[in-house]
């Protein structure tokens, strides 16, 4: 797809598709084709408009790809949106599966200037973090972080901060459930993060979350890169706050300073993430962002894709590039717990878009989907994780998460994420320290209106002016710079403090 020059204020993506999308705001009345076909009502930047007569009942194609059904009749000119478009539900199998060939790794050649680590890992960033067990220890976190940031002695030493790692759960858990794993693996994945030099976890001490099983259980004895305590055992906030302190700044001096040197790319993994999406996503930034996760693939680097939502309807197109049936079986399977998940909730996967999507143009979450899996590029799917489960496998990988952005990054990092790039139509402000957080506009109105908050504009493709390729590259260079100590926007603006959000699942008692 190359929209350089192209004259038409509607894109045509595919040529089977029966709507195109609008470049701009096009007023009742102007031609939205060479026939001069006029459109017969306003249609908003980013929404459809049908480029032919649409039967009720007729499928409606988007990126030559089914994403709903006419709701009634549909004339040339007319405006395609949730009035007048439904959902249908589509189920893939493995009846015909063929195995995808692994993509190659051709190069790797190009580096990054990294923090090495003992176990072998290689950090973007150089922070010091720490980590809440329970929300009853998260203000003794906060203040003992807010202390050593203030002082300034960790930033003489070289370090890039100190970052509370804070949430809302921790008790009142059944330690059996699916949700008490998904907390254990969230902490434990941070507590082993390479953009932490070293860890220090605080409990109260009288929560199901106990510090000393989970050290234990997920085998984080390391004590040159963790310490722990409980709030209880150290004589309250104010003593625990002083304590805390105490072991940084000692396990600081202990580290040293250390610099950046050259890491290949093997050692870089991206999280690929979409929040306030619109009609264009699936059009510029999330392409954009497919070719540059191609590109981290080719050189031996590894992304992550996520929101398993917000793939559905579109998993068939994952399940076409998985490099074996196992890997196959292991996304239907995520697909089928997420029906029974909402089934039981009284809720639908096809709950989606949110209202924001929807003014920004997406009808269905068929759509939805469609331009969030592009992010993925077309590399191999070579695994599929749990929630927060820590890589294993170089190359293209997704893994489960629910749409929310906050809780799908929180797994992306603690699967492994030390940079996080993430599209957004309508305006995202989101950092997610401690991974630095690379925002990617799709359209040009929306990075005019918010540039302090976006790093790259893909808008210019829609505009013409630019290529997907080009963009996916300037994409990749700007990973590999900021990755190397370059700041994002939202970094340079302070923030990232609050964006961990583990997924809560199960009955809190």
């Amino acid at each position: 797809m190359d929209l350089i020059n192209s004259p038409s204020v509607i894109i045509h993506l595919n040529s089977r598709d029966n709507v195109g999308v609008a470049s701009k705001a096009v007023p009742q009345g102007i031609p939205i084709d060479k026939d001069g076909t006029p459109a017969r009502e306003n249609i908003d930047a980013g929404h459809k408009v049908a480029l032919a007569a649409i039967q009720q009942g007729e499928a409606v194609f988007k990126y030559g790809q089914l994403i709903g059904l006419a709701a009634r009749d549909i004339q040339p000119g007319e405006h395609v949106h949730t009035h007048n478009l439904t959902m249908i539900e589509l189920d893939s199998s493995l009846d015909d599966f063929k195995a995808h060939p692994r993509t190659d790794t051709a190069s790797h050649t190009r580096t990054f200037q990294g923090f090495q680590r003992s176990d072998g890992g290689v950090g973007t960033r150089n922070y010091i973090g720490i980590l809440s067990t329970v929300n009853c220890s998260a203000t003794v976190a906060k203040a003992a972080a807010d202390e050593l940031n203030r002082s300034g002695e960790l930033d003489k030493m070289g370090f890039d901060g100190v970052v509370a790692i804070t949430h809302g759960s921790g008790c009142a858990m059944n330690t059996d459930s699916e949700g008490f794993d998904f907390l254990e693996r969230v902490i434990a994945g941070y507590a082993q993060h390479p953009n932490f030099a070293f860890v220090l976890i605080i409990g109260l001490g009288c929560e199901t979350n106990q510090v000393k099983t989970l050290v234990k259980r997920k085998g984080l004895e390391d004590a040159s890169r963790l310490a722990y305590f409980n709030i209880q055992d150290a004589g309250g906030t104010r003593s625990s706050i002083k304590t805390a302190c105490s072991h940084l700044l000692e396990m600081a001096a202990r580290h040293g300073q250390q610099e950046r040197t050259p890491a290949s790319l093997e050692h870089l993994v991206v999280a690929l993430q979409c929040g306030g999406s619109d009609g264009y996503s699936g059009i510029t930034a999330n392409p954009a962002l497919g070719h540059a996760a191609d590109l981290i693939v080719q050189h031996g680097g590894s992304v992550i894709l996520a929101e398993t939502p917000e793939i559905y309807g579109a998993e068939n197109l994952l399940i076409d590039r998985a490099i074996d049936e196992n890997v196959a079986q292991k996304l239907l399977d995520r697909i089928s717990w997420w029906k029974h998940y909402t089934e039981i909730n009284g809720a639908e996967l096809n709950n989606n878009p949110s209202p924001g999507n929807k003014a920004g143009g997406l009808s269905t979450i068929l759509e939805k989907s469609l331009g969030a899996v592009a992010k993925g590029g077309t590399s191999s799917l070579n695994d599929v994780l749990l929630y927060a489960e820590k890589i294993s496998t170089r190359g293209f990988n997704f893994m489960d998460s629910p749409g929310y952005d906050p809780i799908s990054v929180t797994g992306q990092i603690a699967s492994g994420s030390n940079v996080v790039c993430f599209t957004t139509g309508r305006g995202s402000v989101s950092g997610f320290k401690p991974a630095p957080c690379l925002k990617l506009a799709t359209n040009t109105a929306m990075y005019e209106k918010m540039h302090e908050d976006m790093d790259i504009n893909c808008g210019v493709i829609v505009d013409g002016t630019d290529s997907v390729e080009r963009v996916g590259e300037q994409i990749f260079e700007r990973i590999i710079a900021i990755a190397s100590g370059d700041m994002s926007a939202s970094e340079s603006l302070g923030y990232g403090n609050n964006e961990f959000v583990p997924w809560l699942v199960g009955a809190v008692t």
